[in-house]
């Protein structure tokens, strides 16, 4: 028997040594002791030579290759070996990735058998359990000092520059977690002041990357077999390391290069606990007028709770994707990754690979410059017409393969009803034109304070034309959506009207776009864009509500509401059996009195008004003239009734 066994002259790498030369011994067979190094190593082929002197009838052998377990299953099979031994602790100190699962790659791959012998006495590294109630206190007492300290510091701060940099070091203080907090904050005109958004966009959630282990853990968890069954490899250096997961770019064993997002293995016990504290601070953050004066502490609270639990799903990013890719499907300049479904679950993102280069570093070209165009119509189309939009499209995301931009990321979307998108739309119109009262109208429908009898509305209405007049804005073609909402729900909220959240992220969506369309193409005219953009909409929409089906369907509804509304009176009149209209004034026959003559005019004035109109319709229709003339008359002497009435009555 010829028994091989794989060491890196570790301390458990003995284990597996003994245990092999044991097998050997009692087997009379031969010893082979292998180590594979990655790169070479002055002095190794002597110190293994050492190693095999220690055991009866072993010998040595060193090779250099930085695939370790390929090298090791192909070792075993030039020396013929019977068994091939391994120790279940991996290799350690290798720089190829994910060596620390040599044995699972090498018991797939050796055709020989092979043992993997316990070197760890059973300390395989668990998943982090739930936090101790010692370890909530701590951090609970972590948060406090932070923020007490915090609160303090804004007493003695002078400006609102001050305050913001200030927040901005007690957000990196208290952690990784708390920077997302503050990155997902900086998306949010309508909660913060804009000195806090642009100190707070300044946060980046940079924490220390996932060691090798801890990456297979998760894909191994979450895909059910080892990860070599699935990925031929996977590159060592991360793409990017975040709070909620990391992500690397990998092959697949079919040979499609793919990048691989892991969620951290902590990601969610850590947010979780993080927001439940924070829910905590903020019924007690409300009694300090400091910090009262500088976030509303419960919208931002709610709004960070519903965004780190939708990115926290990876899935919810796969459906966004899919979603995404149908919006873009007339644009032939626009795209978003595939996403392989079969290997995505909430805490593992599997996508397809572009290769490109963020817009920055992309060459100008007819190409690009028709790209931008595409992309500045789609996010109008994204927000005005679907109600489905990338909440983030900074140029970071956005890359450029050479023949169109793919958008990147889509952890983060926004959403806006159909109420809500025709709102907008009829915001856009009071803008052109310059018509403040209808804006402060059609803001107070969005922020459903319709009915607020404390609202200064003259104040509001010249805050709003000021605003129109600094646009300068003429005409739909003058519109950028994205300063106008962004000024829009600052006004508003200076006023105490909180604004839909998905209005806010439109806003800075847009805000985004056009830094990324000014990279892409100076010279695009934005005007022109979302002119031509609504008045195609228009007219499709014209188009679609011809359609003879969709005619039928609105008159149909129309019918029976006319019906229910015909209905409903009879039987408040009591010509239909039903619940009737009564309503009984005791104690009072002046009032009887006086809603009966009130009742009589207004039924005098109703009939006044029908016979004049059917009047004026049978002339137009050229029926016969008796006919008017009979509607006229009768008009006249129902209206003459009503006046004497009025004359002679109070």
């Amino acid at each position: 028997m010829k028994v091989v066994v794989a060491t890196d002259r570790s301390e458990t790498a003995q284990h597996a040594v003994a245990w092999a030369a044991d097998l050997a011994r009692r087997f009379d067979g031969e010893l082979v002791l292998l180590q594979v190094l990655p790169e070479a190593q002055h002095g190794a082929e002597e110190a293994l030579r050492v190693d095999a002197n220690a055991y009866p009838a072993a010998r040595a052998s060193l090779r250099i290759d930085p695939d370790v377990a390929g090298a090791i299953v192909r070792a075993a099979e030039e020396e013929a070996a019977d068994v091939l031994v391994v120790g279940n602790a991996g290799m350690g100190g290798r720089k190829e990735f994910l060596l620390g699962n040599v044995p699972n790659r090498v018991s797939h791959s050796a055709r020989c058998t092979v043992v993997i012998v316990n070197t760890t006495d059973g300390a395989v590294p668990e998943p982090a359990a739930e936090p101790s109630g010692e370890r909530l206190l701590g951090r609970a007492a972590e948060i406090g000092r932070v923020l007490a300290r915090f609160g303090l510091d804004v007493r003695s701060a002078a400006t609102i520059e001050e305050r913001a940099t200030r927040l901005r070091h007690a957000l990196e203080q208290l952690g990784p977690t708390f920077a997302k907090l503050g990155q997902i904050l900086s998306t949010r005109p309508d909660l913060i002041s804009p000195e806090l958004a642009d100190e707070l966009a300044k946060l980046q959630d940079s924490v220390a990357p996932l060691t090798e282990e801890e990456v297979v853990r998760v894909m191994e968890q979450e895909l059910g077999v080892p990860w070599e069954d699935v990925f031929a490899s996977i590159e060592p250096e991360p793409l990017a390391a975040g709070t909620i997961g990391q992500v690397h770019v990998a092959t697949l064993e079919g040979g499609e290069r793919v990048v691989v997002k892991v969620q951290r293995p902590t990601a969610q016990e850590e947010i979780m606990r993080d927001l439940g504290l924070l829910e905590l601070f903020a019924e007690k953050a409300l009694e300090r007028e400091a910090l009262r004066g500088t976030v509303d502490i419960p919208a931002l609270v709610r709004h960070l709770s519903e965004s780190l639990r939708r990115e926290l799903d990876f899935l919810q990013e796969a459906v966004s994707v899919d979603r995404m890719r149908d919006l873009l499907a007339p644009y032939d300049r626009l795209g978003v990754p595939d996403v392989y479904h079969e290997l995505s679950t909430s805490r593992l993102l599997v996508l397809e690979y572009v290769d490109g280069v963020p817009i920055r570093r992309s060459e100008e070209s007819p190409e690009r410059r028709e790209a931008a165009r595409q992309l500045l119509e789609a996010f109008y189309r994204q927000i005005l017409v679907e109600g489905f939009f990338h909440a983030d499209p900074h140029p970071g995301n956005l890359l450029w393969t050479g023949e169109r931009i793919v958008l990147l990321d889509l952890g983060m979307v926004g959403e806006l009803g159909p109420e809500l998108r025709e709102l907008l739309i009829v915001l856009m119109l009071a803008f052109a034109r310059n018509d403040p009262k209808f804006l402060s109208e059609a803001v107070l429908m969005l922020a459903g304070e319709e009915r607020r009898a404390d609202l200064d509305l003259d104040a509001l209405e010249h805050e709003f034309a000021e605003f129109i007049e600094r646009f300068q804005v003429g005409s739909l073609r003058e519109i950028q959506i994205g300063p106008m909402l962004e000024g829009m729900i600052r006004i508003a909220s200076r006023h105490g009207l909180r604004l839909p959240a998905s209005l806010a992220l439109s806003g800075k969506a847009f805000g985004q776009v056009q830094l990324a369309i000014a990279e892409l193409d100076p010279l695009l005219d934005p005007f022109r864009v979302v002119g031509d953009f609504l008045l195609r909409n228009v007219r499709d929409r014209l188009i679609r509500g011809a359609d003879p089906q969709h005619l039928y369907y609105e008159g149909q509804k129309l019918r029976l509401r006319l019906v229910r509304f015909v209905e409903a009176v009879e039987r408040a009149t009591g010509a239909r059996p039903g619940p009737k209209l009564q309503v009984d004034f005791l104690g009072s026959e002046g009032i009887e009195q006086a809603i009966g003559r009130a009742g009589r005019r207004l039924s005098l004035a109703a009939a006044t008004a029908a016979l004049l109109v059917g009047a004026a319709a049978t002339a137009a229709a050229g029926t016969a003239g008796w006919v008017s003339i009979a509607f006229a008359a009768g008009g006249g002497v129902v209206g003459g009734w009503l006046g004497l009435d009025l004359a002679r009555r109070p």
